[in-house]
């Protein structure tokens, strides 16, 4: 372990530790990568005696949350703990997957066999390495936020002795679930958050329409060279599954066009907007290995795309467009530019099927650890009634259904949402 000088930001001291863990566990001689964490603490004189709390980020694919200030659900995690932000394998400063880096592997073989490495169980053995160096023989809490409660529910299986608590905030998994059953689970959310949008914005249903037929017969360019095409546009509806965001694809949409003499074009600043509205170009794992994070003993086999194909077909009419959700498909491969060389890959990956099991039953099932989960009813990305299923499993999980927020409860409402959490696993209020 590496860990530099401490430093400060208004209201925070920050210490950064720096890992070399293997890339593969059953070769732990071999290579190796970097694994960051961020140790954040309030300046109470205290705080370092307080015990840790580890912050697993949603994704896959995004690094842990850069502190700014102590407001949120890191307010209330610093009364009592230091908060690790643990920049998973192949995010943020740990050893980073980009395009850059994943064609210096070599081959489409190559690649796929390093990012098999990527995965929850990767990242939960990372983790007892941390807690190994920093929290010797004695378990710590943590916090998971989305994927990161996929990745809970992997620690509870393969170390829940590194555990005392832990807070999840709408990431409960279904244990047993196919990638296909997630999705032919999710695209009736989808549905239901396009009728809330169009509900909202009915003038958008004639302009998407327009706009769909303008990008089938122009050949329009995104700033990093991309084609523009409907289906590109549909992956805005990602966005959708976050509160407030709604306002934001209208608005994106509303300015489309512009007049260039007397000819409709599109505007600049759309083009800009479209370009930044989703962020696959800088974080490749979040497509790559999104369907593998479902896969056990299988091959996800692009099972989006082949629900897609299969029961939602409409989606394709641009007519009556709608949005895609968090979903995945291999035509992205092609279309956007910085996945392209990652095409081969992905296939490879698509059709893998000696994925290992990243949850255990047996020892689920004799669970002791302490956990409370946030459930969000308006979830478009988790499905609560495979998170049902899953905490109806577990002994000792508790869960605060609710209405009030959407995948965004981290965000929006951290504070209040981590303090019921904690009373919660203690037994301190009601579910």
């Amino acid at each position: 372990m590496k860990s530099a000088s401490p430093y400060r930001i208004p209201g925070l001291e920050l210490i950064e530790h720096t890992f070399e863990l293997p890339l593969d566990y059953a070769r732990p001689e071999g290579r190796k990568i970097e694994v960051f964490v961020r140790e954040v603490r309030d300046l109470d004189p205290k705080s370092k005696d307080k015990p840790f709390v580890l912050f697993l980020q949603g994704g896959p694919g995004f690094r842990a949350p850069t502190p700014v200030d102590k407001e949120g659900w890191l307010k209330r995690a610093l009364t009592e703990f230091r908060v690790l932000m643990y920049d998973t394998r192949g995010n943020g400063l740990s050893t980073r997957v980009d395009p850059q880096s994943l064609a210096a592997e070599g081959d489409a073989q190559q690649q796929a066999d390093y990012l098999k490495h990527f995965r929850a169980d990767n990242i939960v053995r990372d983790a007892e390495a941390i807690r190994a160096e920093l929290s010797p023989g004695v378990p710590w809490s943590t916090i998971g936020q989305s994927y990161g409660g996929w990745c809970t529910t992997t620690y509870l299986s393969l170390h829940p002795e590194g555990l005392k608590e832990c807070f999840v905030f709408g990431g409960v998994p279904g244990l047993d679930r196919t990638a296909r059953e997630i999705y032919e689970g999710t695209f009736p959310f989808v549905e239901e958050r396009n009728r809330q949008y169009f509900a909202k914005f009915p003038m958008d249903k004639a302009r998407l329409a327009k706009l769909s037929r303008y990008l089938l017969d122009h050949d329009v360019r995104l700033p990093n060279g991309d084609r523009l095409t409907p289906r590109r546009v549909q992956l805005l509806g990602l966005n959708l599954g976050f509160a407030g965001t709604a306002e934001g694809i209208h608005y994106l949409i509303e300015e489309a066009f512009i007049k260039a003499g007397d000819r409709e074009v599109l505007s600049q600043a759309f083009l800009k907007g479209m370009h930044a509205a989703l962020r696959f170009d800088t974080n490749p794992i979040f497509a790559i290995l999104h369907e593998a994070i479902y896969a056990q003993g299988a091959a996800s086999g692009w099972a989006c795309d082949a629900v897609h194909r299969e029961k939602y077909p409409h989606f394709d009419n641009y007519e009556d467009f709608q949005f895609f959700g968090e979903m995945i498909f291999p035509w992205m491969f092609d279309e956007i530019g910085e996945l392209r060389g990652m095409k081969d890959a992905a296939d490879i990956l698509a059709a893998y099927d000696g994925w290992p099991a990243l949850y255990d039953k047996d020892v689920l099932s004799r669970n002791t650890v302490p956990v409370a989960c946030a459930v969000y009813y308006n979830d478009m990305f988790v499905n609560t009634k495979f998170s049902r299923e899953t905490i109806d499993f577990i002994p000792n999980v508790k869960a605060w259904y609710t209405s009030e927020y959407e995948h965004c409860g981290l965000r929006v409402g951290g504070e209040k949402i981590l303090s019921r959490l904690i009373d919660l696993a203690r037994g301190e209020v009601e579910r």
